[in-house]
């Protein structure tokens, strides 16, 4: 394409980090820019006729949400790993709930009044897993849709509780993997695949987790997400639960504490080995969830679903539905898979009673969000 610096009046947010542009009916997803901005963008991919891709590269009419970056690298051409430094903290959480309300609407026809809630802290040093790579000119990170190396700032990434040059970078070769690690029990750069356990605490309980494993990186996320769980389940002792996507067993431990008999499934072998020592109080299956649900209990009162950001899909729901829980509580970390599941347990007969949002992620799109299910 001859032409590739536009100018046009931004509109809406999209899901993913950028907003939506239009220039002679076609559809451009912009990034660095706001709602309602007049701005010169340049295309960075025009390789599907469906739509383009670009950066705002020259702001002619600001949005009243924009603010000077938080970082020096971020911006066209910079790091890949935050979508939002250029926002306000107010303007950041209203974009994120245009987003979910628009998923929520389209894709499951719920229309969502609700806000996404701030969890402090809520700008900076907040993200307590980093993973970077070795770069030319020390620890960096990916541009955005690039192979790209950005160096962090000089002072480290404004995201993360630590530097990872705090910690002793070794000389290795470029493009190594570089994973920082701020746990409650200790702090660590791990090189390559190299991995060993740590210790977290969260939900009065201490849990063993792999360092490169999965765990919540918002220092307050899983006591967040365990609160906004049982609020909405309120699990009572004696009853029975399904913890499907466990992980090291965060909620089956909260569930168990709540003096219910709970049952944990996950497909990773590792995390299911913590869980089994975390929650000894608790029975686990290892394999995918889809392939092993057939082997529970025929009946529980209650489902935790806890997914990776695919969702947990019509199978699943599906079979959760046989069994005629009282209350499903499913944590999305992608307010598009939750809305995909909305609609598959709506066909089966469940109806959200509450959809709460959470920015556990600030200065990038994503959202964390928690709905109650219970049949309709």
């Amino acid at each position: 394409m001859s032409r590739r610096v536009l100018e046009v009046v931004v509109g809406p947010v999209a899901h993913g980090g950028h907003c939506v542009a239009r220039h002679d009916g076609r559809v451009i997803f912009v990034r660095h820019t706001l709602p309602g901005e007049r701005v010169r963008l340049q295309l960075t991919d025009t390789s599907t006729d469906r739509f383009w891709r670009a950066d705002a590269l020259e702001v002619l009419e600001p949005s009243r949400d924009r603010q000077p970056s938080g970082c020096p690298v971020a911006g066209p051409g910079g790091c890949g790993g935050c979508d939002f430094q250029h926002v306000s903290e107010s303007g950041e959480v209203e974009l994120k709930r245009a987003v979910v309300a628009e998923q929520l609407q389209r894709l499951a026809g719920i229309d969502w009044a609700g806000e996404v809630e701030a969890v402090p802290p809520t700008l900076t040093g907040w993200r307590t897993r980093m993973r970077y790579l070795a770069g030319p000119d020390g620890p960096a990170l990916r541009a955005h849709r690039s192979h790209e190396l950005i160096t962090i700032p000089t002072d480290g990434c404004p995201i993360a509780t630590v530097d990872p040059r705090e910690l002793g970078v070794p000389e290795v070769a470029e493009d190594t993997p570089l994973t920082v690690v701020d746990s409650d029990s200790e702090q660590l750069l791990l090189v390559g695949d190299a991995d060993e356990s740590v210790a977290e605490q969260a939900a009065g309980r201490r849990f063993e987790v792999q360092a490169q494993g999965f765990w919540q990186v918002h220092p307050a996320a899983a006591d967040t997400l365990v609160a906004a769980l049982l609020d909405g389940l309120r699990p009572q002792p004696g009853e029975r639960a399904f913890d499907l996507f466990c992980g090291v067993g965060l909620f089956a431990g909260a569930l168990a504490d709540a003096g219910v008999t709970v049952w944990g499934v996950e497909s990773d072998k590792p995390a299911i080995s913590h869980a089994r020592r975390n929650v000894r109080e608790a029975r686990f299956t290892t394999g995918r969830v889809d392939k092993v649900l057939h082997k529970l209990p025929r009946r529980t009162d209650l489902v935790v679903l806890d997914p990776p950001r695919a969702g947990a899909g019509r199978k699943v729901l599906q079979q959760l539905s046989e069994r005629t829980p009282r209350a499903i509580g499913y944590v999305a970390c992608d307010p598009a898979a939750l809305a995909r599941d909305l609609a598959y347990a709506a066909e089966l007969g469940w109806r959200p009673s509450s959809i709460r949002a959470f920015n556990l992620f600030p200065r990038t799109h994503h959202v964390e969000c928690v709905a109650i299910l219970e049949p309709a």
